[in-house]
């Protein structure tokens, strides 16, 4: 080949490299190095971020009742926080990043307060519940080994708070990791029907009846002669959707000594009495029957609650 020719050849490669974009670090390249499913910066970002259903990241600020994002002291006890990964998802399934409870307000009470044994003349004070003159809180149960029910309706509220809150709620708890005590049943009330007022309200609880007795119910108001009479009707609707939701996602039975298929209506309670929302009351289980006490202690089962109470209250906004 001539010099000329040569030159020539070396032109007519060099084009054909540059038409085809080849490089040194293309060889090998082919389907097995493509990016696949769950792979990729989409991908990626869609694991990472929490969509509906999920709870955000936790160590999010501490607030008073009012705020969006309260935590407490009592997160950290039997079995685990009330800090964690992502929850279970949305009832329908909605896909990350929806928001199903955008602009509706939901109430959280926990109930009691685990303070309330160092202030025994406050929370005796009587007050107005329309049907009789009641104490202004009371201390809870507990289970054999301790574990209070205030620690434990903290715990689950928290957590049902970020998971409603992730779905767009805003949320408003009754009660800081500050609180004194109580606070009474009357205010307990009253924060839900502040404006801007609850669309729906929950009292977390767990019972303290014999232990051979076992299973959860819910507590709706009775009709009395009041302004909170026109909510009856709403409060059942609540009641039904909890039941529902809860049964499905704890396993947990019926109670077995208390209420109708889990459902039990009161005219005794100032936190329902004294409520213009829907509002209900959730007894989780009994904490003086062993079985259900170790379940209750269990963060693993506590987030199993808090996410069927929050799919019950969508179920009910939807």
């Amino acid at each position: 080949m001539t010099g000329r020719a040569f030159a020539a050849a070396l032109v007519l490669c060099g084009l054909a490299a540059a038409a085809c974009g080849g490089s040194p670090e293309d060889v090998g390249a082919g389907p097995d190095r493509t990016a696949g499913p769950g792979t990729g910066p989409a991908a990626t970002a869609a694991e990472s971020s929490p969509g509906a259903g999920e709870s955000p990241a936790p160590g999010a600020a501490e607030g008073s009742p009012g705020t969006t994002t309260p935590a407490g002291p009592s997160t950290a006890t039997a079995s685990g926080t009330a800090s964690g990964t992502a929850e279970a998802p949305a009832p329908g399934g909605e896909a990350a990043g929806a928001k199903p409870l955008q602009g509706k307000v939901v109430v959280i009470d926990p109930g009691h307060n685990e303070r309330n044994h160092r202030h025994t003349a406050e929370i005796n004070r009587q007050v107005d519940v329309l049907t009789q003159k009641k104490a202004c809180d009371t201390t809870g149960t507990a289970t054999a080994s301790g574990y209070s029910e205030a620690a434990f309706a903290w715990d689950v509220s928290l957590r049902m708070k970020r998971i409603l809150e992730a779905r767009g709620a805003q949320v408003r708890l009754t009660r800081s990791a500050d609180t004194p005590y109580g606070p009474c049943i009357t205010e307990r009330a009253a924060i839900g029907n502040r404006p801007p007022r609850a669309d729906a309200a929950i009292s977390v609880h767990a019972d303290g009846s014999a232990t051979g007795n076992h299973g959860f119910h819910v507590i709706m108001p009775k009709k009395i002669s009041s302004q909170t009479s026109r909510m009856v009707a709403e409060s059942e609707k609540l009641g039904r959707a909890v039941r529902d939701s809860f049964r499905r996602g704890t396993g947990l039975p019926y109670s077995t000594y208390i209420g109708d298929r889990a459902l039990n209506f009161r005219n005794d309670l100032g936190g329902l009495n004294l409520s213009t929302v829907p509002k209900v009351f959730i007894e989780c289980g009994n904490m003086k029957n062993p079985a259900e006490a170790a379940k209750f202690q269990d963060a693993g089962f506590r987030k199993r609650i808090a996410t069927a109470l929050a799919n019950g209250i969508q179920s009910y906004l939807r």
